[in-house]
């Protein structure tokens, strides 16, 4: 037994960092496609004034919210020392929310606010995942290149 050396199979925080940016650009592509479907079945201008709207909170989301948590995360990960679960590309209190928040989006898709109202709300929130998710995917860059 002594001669069995503990082994760390964690990744390193370059897999962490594309980790994160893979998962936030995903969620927000899919927020993204579900929207468009609600909202572009048929062209309209009523339809690209919705796209707008969220487009505008998206980038006000973006900016006041998730860049707060991108650059939290990041210091995070960039403060760890050797190998990390790979899990760890969020804090487990991100863990907690996660089902909050797909509980709200379920709720909502089964509300009786119209699609094109929710799909406000869906552009804005996956466009803004997928904006922060460039800041997870940039870090990683630098750090492969180090």
């Amino acid at each position: 037994m002594k001669n069995i050396k503990k082994s760390n199979v964690g990744v390193s925080k370059s897999v962490l960092m594309f980790t994160a940016g893979f998962i936030w650009a995903s969620i927000g592509t899919m927020l993204i496609i579900l929207a468009h479907s609600w909202l572009f079945p048929e062209f309209s201008s009523t339809s690209h004034k919705y796209a707008g709207i969220g487009v505008g909170l998206a980038l006000m989301i973006h900016h006041f919210g998730f860049l707060k948590i991108t650059d939290k995360n990041l210091r995070r990960i960039l403060s760890m020392k050797e190998k990390n679960c790979i899990f760890s590309f969020i804090s487990w209190k991100s863990y907690l929310l996660i089902p909050v928040m797909i509980a709200m989006g379920k709720i909502l898709r089964h509300s009786k606010i119209p699609n094109q109202y929710l799909a406000i709300v869906y552009i804005g929130m996956g466009l803004a995942l997928f904006l922060s998710s460039i800041r997870y995917i940039r870090f990683f860059i630098k750090e492969v290149r180090k």
